[in-house]
């Protein structure tokens, strides 16, 4: 017992390590430990044989359909909006109603591919890209404050 190292035992007692090894209770916990996983293993390959080479297909089906889930809810509809966005800031010219992103009204005035100038106000304007117009309004929103 000289040169065994003590180790602690699920925190109630202190054992050596050749106590340990060499007593009952330690060879009956690993007999018990290994005829548990036995078990559990043979019921492992038991299940697997009875699977069949058809899992593996099956496996893969939740994953596709939640592709083409997201693909309908969320891909579709934002790829439709956009092209809708596009479509209208082509079409924009002058004298349209619009709304930028940041929230401004106005009336376009000039325009080129790029940009287009913004009447915000009677003699204020402002020059914003194209794409940052968000939607047009009615003709007859903006009210000329002059």
């Amino acid at each position: 017992m000289g040169s065994s190292v003590p180790i602690l035992w699920h925190n109630t007692a202190l054992f050596y390590q050749d106590d340990l090894i060499n007593s009952v209770i330690y060879q009956q916990l690993i007999q018990f430990s290994e005829s548990k996983m036995n078990f559990f293993i043979s019921d492992a390959w038991a299940q697997a044989a009875a699977g069949g080479a058809g899992g593996g297909l099956l496996g893969l089906l939740p994953m596709v359909a939640i592709f083409v889930i997201f693909y309908f809810l969320l891909i579709r509809p934002q790829q439709k909006k956009a092209k809708e966005h596009r479509a209208m800031v082509a079409e924009l010219t002058k004298g349209d109603e619009v709304v930028t992103n940041g929230g401004v009204l106005g009336k376009i005035t000039d325009g080129d591919e790029n940009f287009v100038t913004v009447e915000i106000a009677s003699g204020v304007q402002v020059q914003v890209q194209r794409l940052a117009i968000s939607q047009m309004m009615p003709k007859g929103t903006v009210k000329d404050a002059g």
